[in-house]
């Protein structure tokens, strides 16, 4: 009976790649990242990343979500808290990797259709099923007449955290004051303004 060639497929190798492409990341960026160097820093040969990641962008794209798991924070009480709960989440998910990954990595899902879907199947998704408890915790308490887009309440929340951070290179240290803010600027759009007059 002829034995497989090569090492065997489990976590463990799984695990060893992304820790290793995470740390080269921390290193050395994202744009200096090599699969050479994850192999090498992984203890594997380049052949078992290449089973598992057609690209060194998919594997990075894989190590960078790894663990990544979303949930909605608990109910706070209102939507203003509730909100606030969010920002922090989407903040700190954007803030988890190293400086200058997170637009790298987004320049190639952009490139590339099938990093684009898993994109979206695991962090848009993950955040958007955040937001839409939420605004449904809102409808139940009687603060909304009924659930805004939640893409569009999404945006509201995810675009002035990624503009800070990515485009107008804030201090991150400052990022806190701005999610509470922000949290607290859309909750009272939502709730006192015209935006709150469509159903999801």
């Amino acid at each position: 009976m002829r034995q497989p060639v090569g090492r065997p497929r489990d976590g463990r190798v799984d695990g060893a790649i992304a820790a290793a492409a995470r740390e080269l990341l921390a290193e050395q960026g994202y744009a200096q990242l090599t699969v050479d160097a994850v192999a090498a820093r992984a203890g594997v040969g380049k052949a078992a990343i290449y089973r598992r990641h057609a690209t060194k962008q998919a594997m990075i794209f894989a190590a960078v979500m790894h663990d990544l798991e979303l949930e909605t924070p608990p109910d706070a009480g209102s939507l203003a808290a509730d909100l606030a709960a969010v920002t922090r989440v989407i903040a700190t998910t954007l803030t988890a990797p190293p400086p200058g990954v997170v637009p790298g990595m987004l320049a190639d899902v952009h490139a590339d259709e099938g990093m684009a879907a898993a994109f979206a199947e695991t962090f848009v998704q993950a955040e958007r099923d955040c937001v839409t408890e939420v605004l449904d915790r809102a409808v139940g308490r009687g603060e909304l007449p009924h659930r805004p887009d939640p893409a569009r309440v999404h945006a509201m929340l995810l675009g002035p955290i990624f503009a800070w951070l990515f485009l107008l290179l804030e201090e991150r240290a400052r990022l806190p004051e701005l999610a509470e803010a922000l949290a607290a600027d859309v909750a009272h759009s939502l709730t006192t303004g015209p935006g709150q007059a469509r159903d999801a």
